[in-house]
Parts: structure tokens; C-alpha cells; sequence
């Protein structure tokens, strides 16, 4: 753990590590849609992929793999909601590469399927300003999507 580091230079190694994951997030945040992986990003920052992965788990609460998807997963709502991009049009759009895994990973983050998503967020955000929009329907991270109330009836 970072902070069970001991001697006169561990609190600048954390500050210098803190600062290389931010470097890493800010990279995420932006190139979302390009195909990034964790050897790359780590390679980007001087540090090993199982490094980077534990650290940035640790700062963020999630994998950078994760936090990648659910910056994919927030522009691709935003798509959605404009509608005049297909499902298929807006997983390719965000830099997914399978349809499938987009479709899986957006209804854990959203609670439902982007063709769902798609039809009913239009509707609901009809008039709204994007940036009140877009604070409403941000999604919920590390599949904390409620689950769907049973029907007892």
C-alpha cells in the first residue's frame, strides 16, 4: 500500500505516481474512442501494466479498463440520446469493437439495453439543456445499476 511506504522519499514517489495515474486518466478521458489498451497506457506513464492497474485501482476505485468503458458508456448515452445514430453506429463511434460487449457493458452500467436506452432517453430528455441532461443520466459506475424490481403479480 502507498501509504505504508516508510524513509525520506516516499511521500514524493506517491505524489509522482498520483501524478502518473492522472496522466493516465486524462489520457483515458480524452482518447476514449481510439483503441487503448493497459500495455500502452502504462508504457505511456513508465510503469508496468500490473502496477498501473493495482495503483489506479486503488486512486480510483476501478480498473483503468473499467473507467475506459464507462467513458465510453457516457458518450455513447449522449449519442443515443441525440437518435439519429443506430446502436451499431454509436458502439463503433466510442471505440468498441464488439457489439456484443458494448451491449453487456452498457446495460450493467445503465440498467437497460442501448436499443432501450435509445428510445425512452430521447423521450425524457426532450427539452432539456445536454448539460442538465447529461448530469441526470450519467451513468452509475462499477455495476451498481439497480436491479429490476421482480413482479410478484
Amino acid at each position: 500500500m502507498m501509504a505504508a511506504m516508510t524513509g525520506p522519499h516516499a511521500p514524493a514517489h506517491h505524489l509522482r505516481d498520483l501524478a502518473r495515474l492522472r496522466r493516465v486518466r486524462d489520457r483515458i478521458d480524452r482518447e476514449y474512442a481510439q483503441p487503448l489498451d493497459l500495455e500502452t497506457l502504462a508504457r505511456g506513464v513508465h510503469m508496468s501494466a500490473g502496477h498501473l492497474s493495482r495503483q489506479f485501482k486503488r486512486a480510483f476505485g476501478e480498473s483503468p479498463y473499467s473507467y475506459l468503458m464507462t467513458r465510453r458508456i457516457e458518450r455513447a448515452m449522449a449519442l443515443l440520446r441525440r437518435g439519429d445514430l443506430s446502436v451499431t453506429e454509436v458502439c463503433f463511434a466510442v471505440g468498441c469493437a464488439s457489439l456484443g460487449t458494448f451491449g453487456t457493458r452498457f446495460a450493467e452500467l445503465v440498467g437497460v439495453p442501448p436499443g432501450v436506452y435509445r428510445r425512452e432517453a430521447a423521450q425524457a430528455t426532450a427539452g432539456m439543456p445536454a448539460c442538465v441532461a447529461r448530469q441526470v443520466t450519467r451513468p452509475i459506475r462499477n455495476r451498481e445499476a439497480p436491479a429490476p424490481e421482480p413482479d410478484l403479480a
